[in-house]
Protein backbone atom coordinates (compact mmCIF):
# COMPACT_ATOMS: atom_id res chain seq x y z
CA UNK A 1 0.00 0.00 0.00
CA UNK A 2 0.91 3.60 -0.77
CA UNK A 3 1.07 5.43 2.15
CA UNK A 4 1.53 9.57 1.56
CA UNK A 5 2.30 11.98 4.58
CA UNK A 6 1.30 15.71 4.47
CA UNK A 7 1.78 18.96 6.19
CA UNK A 8 3.42 18.32 10.10
CA UNK A 9 2.70 14.59 9.44
CA UNK A 10 5.62 14.47 6.69
CA UNK A 11 7.66 16.70 8.64
CA UNK A 12 7.75 14.17 12.39
CA UNK A 13 7.97 10.99 9.54
CA UNK A 14 10.66 12.60 7.55
CA UNK A 15 9.07 11.13 4.26
CA UNK A 16 6.29 12.30 2.16
CA UNK A 17 5.99 9.01 0.75
CA UNK A 18 6.31 5.17 1.20
CA UNK A 19 5.05 1.82 -0.04
CA UNK A 20 4.83 -0.56 3.15
CA UNK A 21 3.12 -4.56 2.86
CA UNK A 22 0.40 -4.06 5.58
CA UNK A 23 0.44 -6.71 8.21
CA UNK A 24 -2.28 -9.53 8.07
CA UNK A 25 -4.53 -8.46 11.22
CA UNK A 26 -4.32 -4.66 10.20
CA UNK A 27 -7.49 -3.97 8.37
CA UNK A 28 -8.65 -0.74 9.44
CA UNK A 29 -7.42 2.79 9.37
CA UNK A 30 -6.57 2.84 13.46
CA UNK A 31 -5.12 -0.23 12.95
CA UNK A 32 -2.88 1.09 10.80
CA UNK A 33 -2.03 4.27 12.75
CA UNK A 34 -1.21 2.08 15.71
CA UNK A 35 0.81 -0.56 13.62
CA UNK A 36 2.87 3.09 12.00
CA UNK A 37 2.88 4.49 15.46
CA UNK A 38 5.40 1.25 16.80
CA UNK A 39 7.89 1.47 13.34
CA UNK A 40 9.70 4.05 14.98
CA UNK A 41 10.30 7.00 17.37
CA UNK A 42 9.53 9.56 14.48
CA UNK A 43 6.08 7.47 13.41
CA UNK A 44 5.22 7.22 17.32
CA UNK A 45 5.87 11.09 17.72
CA UNK A 46 3.66 11.91 14.10
CA UNK A 47 0.76 9.85 15.33
CA UNK A 48 0.99 10.25 19.06
CA UNK A 49 -2.66 11.53 19.34
CA UNK A 50 -4.75 9.50 16.35
CA UNK A 51 -7.59 11.48 17.14
CA UNK A 52 -6.57 14.43 15.55
CA UNK A 53 -5.25 12.72 12.27
CA UNK A 54 -7.22 12.68 9.43
CA UNK A 55 -7.06 10.03 6.69
CA UNK A 56 -7.75 9.23 2.82
CA UNK A 57 -8.38 6.11 1.37
CA UNK A 58 -8.10 6.26 -2.38
CA UNK A 59 -8.58 10.21 -2.03
CA UNK A 60 -11.72 9.78 -0.17
CA UNK A 61 -11.71 11.24 3.42
CA UNK A 62 -12.52 8.51 5.83
CA UNK A 63 -13.38 7.38 9.47
CA UNK A 64 -10.71 5.25 11.64
CA UNK A 65 -12.86 2.79 11.93
CA UNK A 66 -12.91 2.33 7.74
CA UNK A 67 -11.54 -1.42 6.43
CA UNK A 68 -8.87 -0.72 4.42
CA UNK A 69 -10.32 -3.21 1.81
CA UNK A 70 -8.53 -3.02 -1.28
CA UNK A 71 -7.42 0.74 -0.84
CA UNK A 72 -4.17 1.41 -3.24
CA UNK A 73 -3.47 4.58 -1.34
CA UNK A 74 -3.87 6.09 2.20
CA UNK A 75 -2.92 9.66 2.74
CA UNK A 76 -2.06 10.99 6.46
CA UNK A 77 -3.32 14.52 7.28
CA UNK A 78 -3.38 17.38 10.10
CA UNK A 79 -7.18 18.75 10.28
CA UNK A 80 -7.53 21.31 7.41
CA UNK A 81 -8.51 24.75 8.34
CA UNK A 82 -10.20 27.46 6.75
CA UNK A 83 -9.43 30.67 6.13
Amino acid sequence: MKILYFAWVRERVGKTDEDVDVPHGVTTVSDLVAWLAGRGEEYAYAFENPRVIRAALDRTHVKPETPLGGAREIAFFPPMTGG
